[in-house]
Protein backbone atom coordinates (compact mmCIF):
# COMPACT_ATOMS: atom_id res chain seq x y z
CA UNK A 1 0.00 0.00 0.00
CA UNK A 2 1.29 3.50 -0.72
CA UNK A 3 1.92 6.09 1.50
CA UNK A 4 1.54 9.12 -0.52
CA UNK A 5 -0.11 9.04 -3.50
CA UNK A 6 0.55 12.27 -5.04
CA UNK A 7 4.25 13.67 -5.55
CA UNK A 8 5.49 17.07 -5.54
CA UNK A 9 8.23 17.17 -7.26
CA UNK A 10 10.94 20.32 -7.23
CA UNK A 11 12.30 20.43 -11.19
CA UNK A 12 16.08 22.10 -10.28
CA UNK A 13 18.57 20.55 -8.31
CA UNK A 14 16.35 17.66 -7.41
CA UNK A 15 15.38 16.15 -10.65
CA UNK A 16 18.04 18.29 -12.94
CA UNK A 17 21.56 19.21 -12.73
CA UNK A 18 20.99 22.81 -12.90
CA UNK A 19 24.76 23.80 -12.34
CA UNK A 20 25.42 21.68 -15.33
CA UNK A 21 22.78 23.32 -17.47
CA UNK A 22 23.34 26.63 -16.44
CA UNK A 23 27.14 26.81 -17.18
CA UNK A 24 26.77 24.93 -20.41
CA UNK A 25 23.90 28.17 -21.26
CA UNK A 26 26.51 30.72 -19.84
CA UNK A 27 28.96 29.24 -22.22
CA UNK A 28 26.69 29.64 -25.49
CA UNK A 29 25.95 33.27 -24.19
CA UNK A 30 29.50 33.92 -24.20
CA UNK A 31 30.73 32.75 -27.61
CA UNK A 32 27.34 34.01 -29.10
CA UNK A 33 27.84 37.49 -27.58
CA UNK A 34 32.14 37.96 -27.67
CA UNK A 35 32.53 37.46 -24.31
CA UNK A 36 35.62 36.13 -22.94
CA UNK A 37 34.14 32.56 -21.12
CA UNK A 38 36.47 32.10 -17.89
CA UNK A 39 35.54 30.26 -14.65
CA UNK A 40 36.20 33.64 -13.20
CA UNK A 41 33.47 35.08 -15.08
CA UNK A 42 31.09 32.80 -14.65
CA UNK A 43 31.80 32.59 -10.85
CA UNK A 44 31.06 36.27 -11.26
CA UNK A 45 28.11 35.50 -12.73
CA UNK A 46 26.68 32.75 -10.81
CA UNK A 47 27.59 34.82 -7.59
CA UNK A 48 25.13 37.82 -8.99
CA UNK A 49 22.45 35.65 -9.80
CA UNK A 50 22.34 33.60 -6.37
CA UNK A 51 22.12 37.17 -4.81
CA UNK A 52 19.32 38.29 -6.96
CA UNK A 53 17.17 34.80 -6.56
CA UNK A 54 17.65 34.78 -3.09
CA UNK A 55 15.51 38.58 -3.13
CA UNK A 56 13.61 36.37 -5.30
CA UNK A 57 12.73 33.85 -2.36
CA UNK A 58 12.17 36.76 -0.18
CA UNK A 59 9.53 37.74 -2.42
CA UNK A 60 11.83 41.57 -2.71
CA UNK A 61 12.29 40.91 -6.69
CA UNK A 62 10.18 39.97 -9.46
CA UNK A 63 10.97 37.04 -12.11
CA UNK A 64 11.28 39.47 -14.67
CA UNK A 65 13.58 42.05 -12.66
CA UNK A 66 15.77 38.96 -12.00
CA UNK A 67 16.40 37.89 -15.73
CA UNK A 68 17.47 40.63 -17.03
CA UNK A 69 19.30 42.67 -13.81
CA UNK A 70 21.48 40.09 -13.65
CA UNK A 71 23.12 40.52 -17.24
CA UNK A 72 23.11 44.10 -16.32
CA UNK A 73 25.31 44.04 -13.02
CA UNK A 74 27.34 41.02 -15.02
CA UNK A 75 28.22 43.50 -18.15
CA UNK A 76 29.10 46.90 -16.01
CA UNK A 77 31.11 44.93 -13.77
CA UNK A 78 33.06 43.49 -16.83
CA UNK A 79 32.96 46.98 -18.58
CA UNK A 80 31.19 45.44 -22.24
CA UNK A 81 29.38 47.27 -23.85
CA UNK A 82 26.47 44.29 -25.07
CA UNK A 83 23.19 44.44 -24.95
CA UNK A 84 21.65 42.59 -21.37
CA UNK A 85 18.63 41.38 -22.88
CA UNK A 86 20.09 39.80 -26.24
CA UNK A 87 22.51 38.00 -23.61
CA UNK A 88 19.85 37.09 -21.55
CA UNK A 89 17.67 35.42 -24.38
CA UNK A 90 20.58 33.63 -25.37
CA UNK A 91 21.07 32.30 -21.93
CA UNK A 92 17.26 31.34 -21.35
CA UNK A 93 17.36 29.56 -24.88
CA UNK A 94 20.24 27.36 -24.39
CA UNK A 95 18.60 26.92 -20.37
CA UNK A 96 15.74 25.46 -22.35
CA UNK A 97 17.61 23.14 -24.69
CA UNK A 98 19.68 21.91 -21.54
CA UNK A 99 18.26 18.58 -20.14
CA UNK A 100 20.47 16.92 -17.52
CA UNK A 101 18.92 14.18 -15.04
CA UNK A 102 20.72 13.99 -11.80
CA UNK A 103 21.68 10.34 -11.01
CA UNK A 104 18.84 7.75 -10.53
CA UNK A 105 16.30 10.43 -11.06
CA UNK A 106 14.70 8.73 -14.14
CA UNK A 107 14.79 5.23 -13.03
CA UNK A 108 13.00 6.32 -9.50
CA UNK A 109 10.24 7.97 -11.36
CA UNK A 110 9.69 5.02 -13.90
CA UNK A 111 9.69 3.01 -10.69
CA UNK A 112 7.15 5.42 -9.07
CA UNK A 113 4.75 6.03 -12.00
CA UNK A 114 4.87 2.18 -12.59
CA UNK A 115 3.52 1.88 -9.17
CA UNK A 116 0.83 4.14 -9.41
CA UNK A 117 1.62 7.41 -8.01
CA UNK A 118 0.75 10.63 -9.37
CA UNK A 119 3.43 12.76 -9.88
CA UNK A 120 3.94 16.83 -10.20
CA UNK A 121 6.38 19.36 -10.54
CA UNK A 122 6.62 22.45 -8.70
CA UNK A 123 8.88 25.16 -9.49
CA UNK A 124 9.60 28.61 -9.09
CA UNK A 125 11.78 28.40 -12.47
CA UNK A 126 11.31 29.99 -15.75
CA UNK A 127 7.83 28.55 -17.45
CA UNK A 128 9.41 29.07 -20.78
CA UNK A 129 12.61 27.36 -20.01
CA UNK A 130 10.79 24.74 -17.63
CA UNK A 131 8.25 23.60 -19.95
CA UNK A 132 10.80 23.37 -23.03
CA UNK A 133 13.14 21.36 -20.49
CA UNK A 134 10.42 19.47 -19.75
CA UNK A 135 9.16 18.31 -22.93
CA UNK A 136 12.61 17.53 -24.32
CA UNK A 137 12.94 14.72 -21.17
CA UNK A 138 11.83 11.54 -20.31
CA UNK A 139 9.72 13.28 -17.52
CA UNK A 140 7.38 14.70 -19.95
CA UNK A 141 5.94 10.90 -20.11
CA UNK A 142 6.05 10.48 -16.40
CA UNK A 143 4.55 13.31 -14.74
CA UNK A 144 0.99 14.55 -14.81
CA UNK A 145 1.43 18.28 -15.24
CA UNK A 146 3.85 21.18 -13.82
CA UNK A 147 2.79 24.25 -11.58
CA UNK A 148 5.06 26.96 -11.97
CA UNK A 149 5.14 30.15 -10.13
CA UNK A 150 4.85 32.99 -12.77
CA UNK A 151 1.72 30.90 -14.29
CA UNK A 152 0.19 30.57 -10.47
CA UNK A 153 0.49 34.03 -9.54
CA UNK A 154 2.99 33.16 -6.51
CA UNK A 155 5.83 31.72 -5.66
CA UNK A 156 7.39 28.75 -3.27
CA UNK A 157 7.14 29.16 -0.26
CA UNK A 158 4.28 31.05 -0.31
CA UNK A 159 0.93 29.08 1.00
CA UNK A 160 -0.70 31.13 -1.56
CA UNK A 161 1.66 28.91 -4.35
CA UNK A 162 0.32 25.83 -2.58
CA UNK A 163 -3.38 26.60 -3.00
CA UNK A 164 -3.16 27.17 -6.37
CA UNK A 165 -1.62 23.51 -6.59
CA UNK A 166 -4.57 22.23 -3.92
CA UNK A 167 -7.27 23.67 -6.24
CA UNK A 168 -6.36 22.29 -9.58
CA UNK A 169 -5.53 18.72 -7.62
CA UNK A 170 -8.80 18.18 -5.59
CA UNK A 171 -8.09 14.86 -4.17
CA UNK A 172 -4.83 15.92 -3.03
CA UNK A 173 -4.98 16.43 0.93
CA UNK A 174 -1.94 17.02 3.88
CA UNK A 175 -2.58 13.03 4.23
CA UNK A 176 -1.74 11.69 0.71
CA UNK A 177 0.57 14.24 -1.10
CA UNK A 178 4.69 14.31 -0.33
CA UNK A 179 6.90 17.08 -1.35
CA UNK A 180 10.03 16.47 -2.45
CA UNK A 181 12.67 19.31 -2.92
CA UNK A 182 16.29 20.03 -2.07
CA UNK A 183 15.65 23.92 -1.55
CA UNK A 184 14.95 24.54 2.87
CA UNK A 185 13.98 28.10 1.85
CA UNK A 186 11.45 27.24 -1.24
CA UNK A 187 10.61 23.46 -1.14
CA UNK A 188 10.87 22.48 2.75
CA UNK A 189 9.42 25.82 4.11
CA UNK A 190 6.58 25.79 1.52
CA UNK A 191 5.51 22.55 2.69
CA UNK A 192 5.31 23.67 5.86
CA UNK A 193 3.56 26.99 5.45
CA UNK A 194 1.31 24.42 3.14
CA UNK A 195 0.81 21.96 6.27
CA UNK A 196 2.08 19.50 4.48
CA UNK A 197 4.60 16.40 4.37
CA UNK A 198 8.01 17.01 3.05
CA UNK A 199 10.86 14.85 2.34
CA UNK A 200 14.59 17.04 1.68
CA UNK A 201 16.66 15.84 -0.41
CA UNK A 202 19.87 16.72 1.14
CA UNK A 203 22.29 15.13 -1.68
CA UNK A 204 25.37 17.51 -0.54
CA UNK A 205 25.18 16.77 3.32
CA UNK A 206 23.73 20.00 5.01
CA UNK A 207 22.80 20.26 8.39
CA UNK A 208 19.30 19.75 9.51
CA UNK A 209 17.82 23.05 10.47
CA UNK A 210 16.01 23.66 13.69
CA UNK A 211 12.82 26.07 12.41
CA UNK A 212 11.73 23.82 9.91
CA UNK A 213 9.91 20.48 10.04
CA UNK A 214 11.51 17.81 7.87
CA UNK A 215 9.48 14.74 7.85
CA UNK A 216 12.08 12.79 5.79
CA UNK A 217 15.61 13.28 4.65
CA UNK A 218 17.17 11.43 1.56
CA UNK A 219 20.82 11.41 0.12
CA UNK A 220 20.33 9.35 -2.80
CA UNK A 221 16.53 9.65 -4.67
CA UNK A 222 16.63 5.85 -4.54
CA UNK A 223 15.56 6.36 -0.68
CA UNK A 224 12.67 7.84 -1.77
CA UNK A 225 11.16 4.33 -2.93
CA UNK A 226 11.08 3.41 0.57
CA UNK A 227 9.24 6.26 2.10
CA UNK A 228 6.60 6.67 -0.48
Amino acid sequence: MMNYEYLLFDADDTLFDFPKASSRAFEKMCRAHDIPYTPENYRLYHEINVELWAAFDRGELTKEYITLERYVRFLGFLGLDRDPAACNRTYMNALGEGVYPLPHAEAVCRELKARGHRMYLVTNATAYVQRRRLQGSVFARLFEAAFISEEAGAAKPNRAYFDYVRRRLPGLTAENALVIGDSLTTDIRGANNAGLPCCWFNRLGKARPEDLRVDYEIADLRELLEIV
